[in-house]
């Protein structure tokens, strides 16, 4: 597999070499590097010109206004004029576009080769955060720094901590601490369909405050409290399950101090410490399809792992996948037998970091290694391979995302694994006959307590 060389700037060349061969060096940016930021590079630092064929456009904003019709509380409507793909990959023309494609979605074309199929659309940049998170970004990229052997950041708020990154660390941060609002709720749902294709939704309301984002922080605070956000899920359907309740504080620096988490039991109407809601315990009723530190394609302390940059690359990856967000759209329209059904769903090429994490020697963990594929505009994972302890491609995690143009900010609206020894996928983010999601509700630090989730369970 070949890659793009990671800096086309000359200026980064000399002074980040060493540090992206060894894959260990945490040297901030200088001044005059950062300076690019906003000009030949994007303010979050993605390359701001087409690629060579133009296949890959230029980034011109992103999208920065609703489109017509729209109110907030809405689904979110497609944001440009509707098209017909450019062309379908599938088994029996993948090899034309192999240079572009991860060996997960190979691995998922060859394992399904009659059903499988990836419709390529036309390029859109469309992503886009508020001014303000652009200004922290340029800022951040002279101070920000990693900590604690890269399991910690320090002297960054609210932007991008590292927009021109020199390791693989420095990308995952970049992921962990993406802009994605101050606080937000959201309802919807899960499933896991059998290999027969019969699947049961399980509901989910979910509360975020994101306390890296919050207008009034300090990095000084952040270092302090070492909160990073506060979590609250609550199971909503089927009844058997209705009422299970998890709250997670999740720590900045996860060795200093492990995330704290807490489940509220129906059956025994008790709030328990949760101390293993981590790394590849099973996440909550995911029929063991994803692990906890799949979620959001990744999250927590990154101290399993080394993590090794290998460049940039031009993918197809999910992009703007409205069609699986539209209002009102039947589950089994979407949810078909081994995969989402192809014709709901949308790729398009785009430039990705590509970040491989190989697992510690004295670690444990179902992933020996797991190869990243990073959004450049959004510093969103849009693509996961993840390998067993045999070497073997053993689940491809994609995440599809779309603008929620009322914040700004490109984000998940359905991230999908699939396990390749099982043949069954999990399918996390059915929206489209709930209520949209709020990233303006008020919520305090008071509601993320454990007596507040025995409340909230009792409720």
């Amino acid at each position: 597999m070949t890659y793009r060389k990671i800096f086309t700037q000359k200026t980064l060349i000399a002074s980040l070499a060493l540090s992206i061969l060894s894959g260990q060096a945490y040297a901030k940016v200088t001044a005059e590097q950062a300076a690019q930021l906003g000009n030949n590079l994007t303010p979050l630092g993605a390359e701001k010109a087409a690629n060579q064929d133009g296949s890959i456009p230029s980034w011109t904003g992103g999208v920065t206004k609703a489109p017509a019709g729209y109110s907030k509380g809405d689904h979110h409507p497609i944001p440009f004029q509707a098209q017909s793909p450019l062309f379908t990959i599938d088994i029996n023309n993948y090899q034309a576009y192999q240079a572009n494609l991860t060996e997960g979605q190979i691995s998922l074309l060859k394992t399904y080769p009659q059903t499988f199929k990836m419709p390529v659309y036309k390029t859109y940049r469309t992503a886009s955060v508020p001014d303000s998170v652009y200004q922290a970004t340029i800022k951040n990229a002279t101070s920000a720094e990693l900590v604690d052997d890269g399991n910690a950041v320090s002297n960054a708020i609210l932007g991008i901590p590292f927009p021109i990154p020199a390791n693989g660390l420095e990308v995952i941060w970049n992921h962990i601490l993406r802009y994605r609002g101050e606080q937000m709720a959201r309802w919807g749902g899960q499933a896991a369909p059998t290999s027969s294709g019969d699947y049961t939704v399980i509901g989910f309301d979910e509360e975020i405050i994101f306390k890296y984002a919050q207008p009034d922080v300090t990095a000084q605070q952040l270092t302090e409290d070492n909160i990073l956000n506060y979590f609250k899920q609550q199971v909503t359907s089927p009844a058997r399950l209705k009422g299970t309740a998890l709250l997670v504080h999740e720590t900045l620096n996860q060795i200093k101090q492990p995330r704290q988490a807490w489940t509220y039991n129906t059956g025994q109407r008790r709030v328990r410490k949760a101390p293993n809601i981590a790394y590849d315990a099973p996440g909550t009723a995911s029929d063991g399809l994803r692990t906890t530190d799949d979620f959001d394609m990744f999250n927590g302390s990154p101290s399993y792992y080394d993590w090794t940059l290998k460049g940039k690359k031009e993918i197809y990856i999910p992009y703007n996948a409205y069609k699986l967000h539209a209002e009102g759209v039947d589950y089994a329209d979407i949810l078909h037998t081994g995969h989402l059904n192809p014709e709901m769903t949308r790729f398009e090429k785009h430039r990705v970091w590509v970040v491989e994490a190989q697992l510690k020697s004295d670690k444990r963990h179902i992933y020996k290694k797991r190869v990243f594929y990073i959004d450049e505009d959004s510093w969103q994972i849009a693509l996961v391979d993840a390998y067993d302890s045999r070497d073997q491609l053993y689940r491809v995690n994609m995440m599809h995302a779309i603008n929620y143009y009322e914040v700004p900010t490109l984000w998940t609206t359905m991230d999908v694994y699939h396990d390749l020894n099982s043949r069954r996928y999990l399918a996390l983010g059915l929206d489209n006959n709930e209520k949209m999601y709020d990233f303006g509700v008020q919520l305090k630090e008071s509601d993320f307590t454990p007596q507040a989730l025995r409340r909230s369970g009792l409720r």
